[in-house]
């Protein structure tokens, strides 16, 4: 048995993959400590999992910090300049008490303290990846969130998907600064780009989204094991309330709104226009609106119309006709999954990306929110669930989704590190190859 830390930080989607995960570890024997933000210290303990407070700690339901998180613009900045790569010292003392006794560390993209803390005390580290963005492969360029124009360029040549990664990089050549600053402290060397490949472990990298989503580049790091999704929405219930199975008993498959934890925070028009759409199109729909939505929609609900705060989406979008959402990468490999079409809406952060990969699989249209009016919807929603292509391409993908075992593939994974690092220290302590 192994004492494994998982560390992460961010939104449900950020952190669900990490609860699975340690679930199924759990169930293999091992002893698995969750370490994030204090929030989710409730959802750790219904679970059954051993928890550790690790800073900078934002609640994500604080309303004004998501408006700045979800800013189409300035999103990423916000995340990584202003709240996550200053606190590195903080979270470093937290997790160091976590990982007192740990055998491996597993981390999230921008958990910037776990690779500081492997190198100064040895413990093994397997890192992930949840979206193709964090990659950022100048073979297969991401959709920036501040400019997704940009990505028409690759078009024009194998020339510009190095020359966008210069500038990215060179825009954001300071963000780092405070690792930098805190490595020379540590008594390391500068080390790799902590944004970039410096989130990547040496030893093993997990790919937890859907295969379908990105194929492997020559620039993604060597030691990649592709896994696929770790499905869990435990945060959400495990089944759906007994008014919604009512309602989806009552009529034909609806269409679903959702936009998953944090970006219901910001959604604007966003229900008030779907709601005006649904009514034009004569169609039946559920909308997940949130706590707050709840208060403002109070009393829009209908015959046709279930409006609810929450749903377990591994329970509800295989029953949609269409899935309307943010392309959160949790919220999109849950409807990846379902096999049904998909209406984006991206926001900010990695979701212009998820959203524009869901569209080159024949499975999603796209429409930004500054678009997203009642007369674009309707279009919108008309091609999704009259043209075949659509409910055809998304059966296919969603049956190579669920051919996935991430669960398994990460496990399997992670004992083999366990079991390479054991024969490591074996030899080592033996002189074996000295």
């Amino acid at each position: 048995m192994a004492r494994i830390v998982l560390t992460s930080w961010g939104s449900y989607g950020d952190i669900n993959p990490y609860v699975g995960l340690a679930l199924a570890l759990k169930a293999r024997g091992h002893e698995p400590v969750l370490a994030c933000p204090a929030y989710y210290q409730g959802l750790a303990a219904s679970e059954g999992i051993a928890f550790h407070t690790v800073r900078p700690n934002i609640d994500p339901g604080n309303s004004e910090i998501v408006s700045r998180v979800m800013h189409p613009r300035r999103g990423p900045e916000v995340i990584l300049r202003e709240l996550m790569l200053p606190s590195v010292e903080d979270a470093y003392e937290d997790l160091s008490e976590a990982a007192v006794g740990a055998d491996l560390l597993v981390s999230h993209p921008i958990s910037f303290a776990a690779p500081l803390l492997a190198s100064t005390t040895g413990i093994p580290w397997v890192s992930c990846v949840l979206a193709p963005v964090s990659f950022f492969s100048k073979h297969d360029f991401p959709v920036l969130p501040f400019a997704p124009f940009l990505k028409r360029l690759e078009h024009l040549g194998p020339w510009a998907g190095p020359l966008l990664s210069r500038l990215a990089r060179h825009s954001t050549r300071s963000w780092s600064d405070p690792v930098y600053r805190f490595r020379a402290k540590l008594g390391l060397p500068r080390g790799g780009d902590p944004i970039y490949e410096g989130q990547h472990s040496t030893d093993l990298v997990l790919v937890l989204f859907p295969g379908v989503l990105a194929k492997p580049q020559p620039d993604w790091p060597a030691n990649v094991q592709v896994c696929g999704r770790i499905p869990f929405d435990g945060a959400h219930g495990k089944s759906l309330s007994a008014e919604l199975e009512q309602f989806l008993a009552k009529g034909p498959a609806p269409v679903v709104f959702t936009l998953g934890s944090s970006a219901v925070m910001v959604a604007g028009e966003f229900y008030t226009q779907s709601l005006a759409a649904v009514e034009e199109l004569g169609i039946r729909a559920v909308m997940l609106v949130g706590a707050e939505g709840m208060k403002r929609l109070a009393g829009r609900g209908s015959t046709n119309v279930s409006i609810v705060d929450a749903a377990p989406h591994s329970q509800l979008f295989p029953r949609a006709a269409v899935i309307v959402q943010q392309c959160g990468i949790g919220t999109l490999g849950q409807a990846l999954s379902a096999g049904r079409p998909i209406l984006a809406v991206p926001f900010a952060n990695d979701q212009p990306d998820n959203a524009h990969r869901a569209e080159q699989l024949g499975v999603a249209r796209v429409v930004y929110p500054r678009h997203y009016r009642a007369q674009r919807i309707v279009r919108e929603l008309g091609q999704l669930l009259n043209e075949a292509k659509y409910e055809e391409n998304g059966k296919k993908v969603g049956a190579q989704v669920r051919e996935e075992d991430g669960v398994l593939a990460a496990c399997m994974a992670i004992d083999g590190q366990l079991r390479r690092t054991a024969v490591s220290r074996c030899r080592s302590q033996s002189g074996i190859g000295l």
